[in-house]
């Protein structure tokens, strides 16, 4: 059996990988309702905290982006060889990166907090959790990569399996920790999850994949490998370098309203998180099928595989974003009883429902690009509305027009919606078509090589 006969279906790959984002997600609202009960200055904190660290998770997108295309587009055209070669590979970058990753996080996390203008009461708290969560963002980039390396073989359910086990160990020691250390508390728990999740990984690289890492495979950087992966990775992560960059600038907009608005915006960012997570999980579901797809020469079946999971993924970003707004005033009462808060938040949920279905085509087609070999695309066409809509319109929205978060919100659907449509027409107009003939060209000339 070809490795292209067994390829899963779009629903048996995605709800695996549905399950992984929303088990992350949730222990991101548990730790925020934790924080939020030791004072609202304590959830704020914990947001900004978190929106740094996530920042500085990008970096590991270097190498993230491209890890699964390059893995599964090999695996596509039989060369189980050159995708062994890029797993081991990306364990040593993923070291350097984890490294750097850390290093930032603890010199310099009073500097990222002065330019998201974290509030005087806010910064203190925030520094701490972001300096404590150094150890977490190294074994992160391990975790990240190795975890991207079994999806990219099919094997979503041992992933969500390890997801599963740091996710539980995380909130076992959180709701032990928070209570006496607060918010480091937090931070200690996502180190020990992550450390066990590390130890689960190199386990199921040996039973399920049969790969043994070596002592050197922990540092060294090949250059073959890895060229194969920065061809996809530096381009997906400047993509999600530009956005994040965006987003931290209209995130200081937040910051510029005061604790009261980064409050509201911290709890109900975690409700959107969670909205997004169904097209993310069809997004991830399709990047993977389609580098099979492309492998194995299948573009008409490629093509026809974004646009039903393009529909299906519409479909429920509408239905999941209604449940949330209809539920907005409940939900929003378990992180905080300001009467204030609850409205603003209850608001923005409704205006999620607009934003949500446009942030489809950009979690669903970027990834299909992406799997396709052209990766450049979205940055290059997503930049300006970045810019220009995500970061300015926040402060202009938001601050200027003194629209405050509902400001801010109409400028994240906005942008959405514009590099949405962009990279819609860029698939449907067959603009990828060059760079997935020529990955599966050079695959097979490999092959007969």
């Amino acid at each position: 059996m070809t490795a292209v006969a067994a390829r899963p279906r779009l629903f048996a790959l995605t709800w695996p990988l549905l399950l992984e984002l929303l088990l992350g997600i949730g222990i991101g609202v548990i730790g925020t309702a934790l924080a939020a009960r030791l004072s609202d200055d304590s959830g704020a904190a914990f947001g900004l905290a978190n929106q740094v660290f996530a920042t500085l998770f990008i970096l590991f997108r270097i190498i993230g982006a491209g890890v699964s295309v390059a893995i599964t587009q090999a695996l596509g055209a039989g060369r189980r060889d050159q995708a062994d070669a890029v797993a081991r590979a990306v364990v040593g970058a993923s070291t350097w990166l984890g490294l750097t990753g850390a290093a930032v996080a603890l010199i310099a996390a009073g500097p990222l907090l002065g330019v998201v203008n974290a509030p005087p009461e806010v910064a203190p708290l925030a520094g701490t959790l972001l300096q404590a969560l150094a150890p977490a963002l190294l074994m992160d980039a391990w975790n990240a990569s190795m975890a991207s390396v079994m999806r990219a073989h099919l094997r979503s359910r041992d992933a969500l399996a390890v997801v599963i086990a740091i996710q539980l160990v995380t909130l076992l020691v959180a709701l032990a920790a928070m209570p006496h250390l607060g918010l480091v508390g937090y931070a200690l728990a996502c180190t020990c999850g992550r450390a066990v999740g590390l130890a689960l990984h190199i386990l199921l690289w040996r039973a399920r994949l049969g790969l043994r890492l070596r002592p050197a495979d922990w540092w060294r950087l090949v250059r073959a490998p890895l060229a194969t992966v920065l061809h996809i990775g530096i381009p997906g992560a400047a993509e999600n370098i530009a956005w994040r960059l965006a987003f931290m600038t209209s995130l200081a907009a937040v910051a510029q309203l005061g604790a009261h608005s980064l409050a509201t915006h911290a709890y109900t960012m975690q409700f959107l998180y969670v909205i997004l997570m169904f097209s993310l999980a069809i997004g991830f579901a399709v990047e993977i099928l389609v580098g099979h797809l492309v492998g194995a020469g299948e573009l008409h079946a490629a093509h026809r595989l974004v646009r039903r999971a393009l529909a299906l993924g519409f479909v429920v970003a509408l239905l999941v974003a209604g449940a949330f707004a209809l539920a907005g005033p409940w939900l929003l009462a378990r992180f905080t009883s300001d009467p204030e808060i609850i409205a603003l938040g209850a608001t923005l949920l409704w205006w999620t429902v607009l934003l949500e279905p446009g942030r489809t085509f950009n979690l669903v087609v970027i990834n299909a690009l992406r799997a396709t070999g052209d990766a450049r695309y979205p940055v290059m066409a997503g930049a300006a509305s970045m810019v220009v809509v995500l970061a300015g319109g926040s402060w202009f929205l938001g601050v200027y027009l003194g629209w405050g978060l509902v400001g801010v919100w109409i400028a994240y659907a906005a942008d959405e919606w514009i590099r949405g449509l962009l990279m819609w027409r860029r698939w449907a107009t067959l603009g990828w078509l060059p760079h997935a003939r020529a990955a599966h060209r050079r695959l097979r000339s490999r092959t007969s090589s």
